[in-house]
């Protein structure tokens, strides 16, 4: 065991790691929202083309997460991260020199699958490597970075597509990854496992990622495809079969058991699945508004966008901490009760809507979110036993994930019933904010419900003491 300094070490590089890892998952989300009508102007593409450059980020790292976080807790979560960071940070290379819009979707799913791999794996390695008493402060500082990341992402990303192309960003994103991977192999010593031995589920793996897709693709077809709804059913139908799979073994991928047995837990995963699938699509929304009805640039769009992360850094941390003392689910639920404020207000968005109510919405939804995010998470990762650390933290990724595709999900379908598959201009201006209208009034009613489903949640358990 190491201990003294070296364990100190340990701890410092480990935090580094993993709140560099947090940091460029938002920072490639918010910036790449700035982009979008760049990348459609070189690529010619239509609205559908330009809403699968963001939901397929998102669905290709949910379908992947939790079986890289199952297979990292068997051979080991640094094995994994090591091959995620790698894959993650060639993918955005490739991003960066793609020479069609098909090109960069295929990039972009490589992109996804290494941030699964690696999403599924950092935060467990950091709650491997703190104590329990200790898990507040530390989850705060690791939710400082994902908010420092949504706060340079659409500054960085708004100057770097007016100024140098939308292609620095993954040039950004791809020397941030290799950064990363140095670091990792040269400080981070040791192994954490966290069931070294049992057996893989090949089959629930398959079946999980498959339903997924299938599901998701499903719901974003349904206005263009008359086979949407055959689809769709098919999903549900082979997510049906992978839950029943994985509850008759004795070594599932995903352990949905801890759902069944552990209110605190499976409450807190619904909550924030809920959280993100209303919040996640609010930085898309208003990047077009800002850009297309608007007339912004997309530096000027960045700044004013920069007010909804900026807020959530400076608050995260004292989030975290507050939920230590305080019960998490009270503060979370308040700062989902803020968040549907915010999005409530969006509903009248209009282009006579004054820039300053456009930041004010920003800031109550950032405030909202930065409450909620580190308390639930302290919640999840404090309801289970230290064994189900990596597949807890699978989970509480897959409800975040799982929410922004959703989220996205969401807006394409609404955006191609509203517009239809057209290159987005001023001229259908009109026609797009009658789309993210509808898209606010579903995420304040979806916001509403996690409200609910958050308070409902119980107290929090003692920390490790909660088992199957």
């Amino acid at each position: 065991m190491i201990e003294g300094r070296g364990e100190q070490s340990l701890k410092r590089y480990t935090l580094l790691v993993a709140c560099t890892t947090a940091f460029m998952g938002p920072f490639m989300g918010s910036s790449i929202n700035l982009a979008i009508p760049a990348i459609g102007l070189e690529f010619g593409s239509g609205t559908l083309m330009l809403n699968w450059v963001v939901t397929i980020y998102f669905l290709a790292s949910v379908a992947f997460l939790v079986p890289f976080g199952r297979l990292a807790d068997i051979k080991g979560r640094k094995k994994i991260f090591i091959v995620g960071i790698t894959a993650f940070s060639i993918s955005s290379l490739l991003c960066g020199l793609a020479w069609s819009m098909e090109m960069l979707l295929i990039g972009r799913v490589f992109q996804g699958i290494g941030s699964a791999m690696l999403f599924g794996t950092s935060m467990a390695m950091l709650t491997s490597v703190f104590p329990p008493q200790e898990r507040g402060r530390v989850l705060g500082i690791n939710g400082t970075a994902v908010y420092l990341g949504g706060t340079l992402g659409p500054v960085l990303g708004g100057a770097l597509t007016h100024n140098l192309g939308w292609q620095y960003i993954f040039y950004l994103s791809a020397f941030l990854g290799f950064a990363i991977l140095g670091l990792t192999l040269v400080k981070l010593k040791g192994e954490w496992y966290g069931a070294a031995g049992e057996e893989y589920d090949l089959r629930g793996a398959a079946l999980y990622t498959a339903g997924l897709v299938v599901f998701i693709y499903g719901i974003t077809a349904l206005t263009t495809s008359h086979w949407a709804w055959y689809i769709l059913a098919l999903g549900i139908i082979i997510l049906i079969f992978f839950a029943r799979h994985e509850l008759r073994i004795p070594y599932p991928i995903l352990e949905l058991r801890l759902l069944a047995h552990n209110t605190v837990f499976a409450l807190s995963n619904l909550a924030a699945l809920i959280n993100y699938c209303a919040i996640s699509a609010v930085g898309y929304l208003l990047s077009l508004f800002l850009q297309v009805s608007l007339g912004y640039n997309s530096q000027v769009a960045g700044f004013i966008l920069l007010s909804q992360p900026i807020v959530m850094a400076l608050v995260s941390p004292y989030a975290g901490r507050l939920s230590d003392k305080i019960e998490p689910r009270i503060v979370a639920s308040t700062g989902m009760g803020i968040s549907t404020l915010g999005l409530f207000i969006l509903i009248f968005i209009n282009p006579r809507m004054p820039v300053a109510l456009v930041i004010t919405t920003l800031i109550l939804v950032g405030l909202g979110a930065s409450l909620f995010a580190s308390p639930n998470n302290n919640a999840v990762l404090s309801s289970v036993h230290k064994q189900f650390l990596g597949v807890a933290s699978s989970m509480l990724g897959t409800a975040r994930l799982t929410g922004q595709v959703m989220s996205m999900a969401l807006v394409t379908l609404i955006m191609t019933s509203s517009i239809g598959n057209v290159e987005l201009s001023p001229a259908y201006s009109q026609s797009f904010i009658q789309a993210a209208r509808i898209s606010f009034i579903i995420f304040t009613a979806l916001s509403l419900l996690g409200i609910l489903a958050s308070l409902a949640r119980g107290r929090k358990s003692e920390p490790d003491q909660v088992s199957v």
